[in-house]
C-alpha cells in the first residue's frame, strides 16, 4: 500500500470512529433518563435549599418524564450530601442541589474536605440568587442599621447572632458585616436555617442574616424586624428596606446562591440535555413566579458560565474567611 493510500484509509478510520463515537452520545442523550432522579439537598427540610430544590423538581419530572425525588442527606455544612453525590454514577441520573457554602466557601473553611467542590463536579445550571437580609426579633433595641452598631459597640459581645451553620452565607454576611463596622457579636451556628428561625423568632437568638425566603412572610407579619437588605440593590419584596450599604455600611454586599451540579465526567450530551430542561424550567411563569415569591432571583449561568461564577466566588470569600478565622474540622 502507498503512503497515499495508507494515509487516506487511517482518515477513513478516524472518520468512522468520531461518527461511531458521536452516534454513541446521540443515543446517550436520547436515552437518558432510563429511570427516576435523585435530587440531594445536602441540608435539612424546610431551608431556602430545600425549598428551591422542591420548586424545581415537579416541572423537571414534567420535562424528563421521569420522577425527580428530593431527598434530604444533611450534615458537616452540606458536605455529606454534596460528596454523596460527588462519588455517586457519572450518568446525569443523581444530583445535588449545591449552595455557596457546598460548592464555594466549605473548602476554605473545612480542614479537611472529602470532595473538590470544582474537579468533583460538573455545573448544570444556577437556579436562584437569594437575597439575605439583616433581621432583628423585635425586642431587639435597635430599628436601623445605624443603631444595630451602635448596640454592638456599646455592650460588645453581649449578643449573639444565628446562622444555618459554620461556613453558611448567612455566618459569612455577618462576619463580613462584623469585619467592616468593627463589632462584635457571638456566632450561634444550628443545622440548617429553619432550626435558627425558631430560635430567632423565640427571641432567644435575637440577630440573623437571614436568606430572605425564609424570613419575608414574619417581616410582613411584624415578628421580625429587616434592618437591612444585603444586596447591593433594594430588594422588590422589601422596596422600603434599604440596603446595608445605603444605611452606612459602604460597600457591603453578601447574597446567597443556589445551584444544581451533577458529578464529574457525567457524559457531555447528559449534561446538555440537563442544563436545557433546567434552563426552561426557570423560565416557566409559575417557577419563575415560586421562586420570586421566596424572594430570590431565579436562574442565572449555566455550563461553563456557572463553573467561572463558582471560581469567582471563591476567590471572593477567601479573604472574609482567613480575616474572621472561620475554620472547622472535618
Amino acid at each position: 500500500m502507498s503512503g497515499v493510500s495508507r494515509r487516506a484509509a487511517i482518515l477513513r478510520t478516524l472518520a468512522s470512529l468520531a461518527a461511531g463515537a458521536q452516534f454513541a452520545r446521540a443515543a446517550l442523550a436520547q436515552g437518558f433518563p432510563s429511570r427516576p432522579l435523585r435530587l440531594i439537598v445536602p441540608f435539612a427540610p424546610g431551608g431556602s435549599t430545600d425549598l428551591l430544590a422542591r420548586i424545581v423538581a415537579a416541572p423537571l419530572s414534567d420535562r424528563l418524564k421521569q420522577p425527580v425525588v428530593v431527598e434530604n442527606r444533611t450534615g458537616a455544612g452540606g458536605n455529606i450530601g454534596a460528596d454523596f453525590v460527588a462519588k455517586s454514577a457519572p450518568d446525569g441520573q443523581t444530583l445535588v442541589m449545591g449552595s455557596i457554602g457546598t460548592h464555594a466557601t466549605n473548602a476554605l473553611i473545612y480542614t479537611s474536605m472529602p470532595y473538590d467542590p470544582l474537579r468533583d463536579f460538573a455545573p448544570v445550571a444556577l437556579v436562584g440568587v437569594a437575597t439575605l437580609v439583616l433581621v432583628v426579633h423585635p425586642s431587639f433595641p435597635a430599628r436601623s442599621v445605624g443603631e444595630l452598631i451602635q448596640v454592638l459597640k456599646s455592650r460588645p459581645k453581649e449578643f449573639s447572632y444565628a446562622s444555618g451553620g459554620v461556613g453558611a452565607s448567612q455566618h459569612l454576611a455577618a462576619e463580613m458585616f462584623k469585619y467592616t463596622t468593627h463589632t462584635s457579636m457571638q456566632h450561634v451556628p444550628y443545622k440548617g436555617s429553619a432550626a435558627a428561625m425558631a430560635d430567632l423568632l423565640s427571641g432567644r437568638v435575637p440577630i440573623m442574616f437571614a436568606d430572605l425566603p425564609l424570613v419575608l412572610q414574619h417581616i410582613h407579619g411584624g415578628t421580625l424586624r429587616a434592618l437591612g437588605v444585603c444586596d447591593p440593590e433594594r430588594s422588590p419584596a422589601l422596596p422600603d428596606v434599604p440596603t446595608v450599604s445605603e444605611a452606612g455600611v459602604a460597600g457591603y454586599s453578601a447574597t446567597a446562591w443556589y445551584g444544581l451540579f451533577a458529578p464529574a465526567k457525567t457524559p457531555e450530551p447528559v449534561l446538555q440535555r440537563l442544563q436545557h430542561e433546567v434552563v426552561d424550567v426557570l423560565r416557566l411563569p409559575r417557577v419563575s413566579k415560586s421562586i420570586a415569591e421566596l424572594g430570590a432571583k431565579p436562574g442565572g449561568p449555566a455550563g461553563a458560565q456557572l463553573r467561572q461564577f463558582q471560581e469567582a466566588e471563591i476567590q471572593r470569600w477567601r479573604e472574609v474567611v482567613r480575616v474572621a478565622q472561620i475554620k472547622m474540622d472535618a
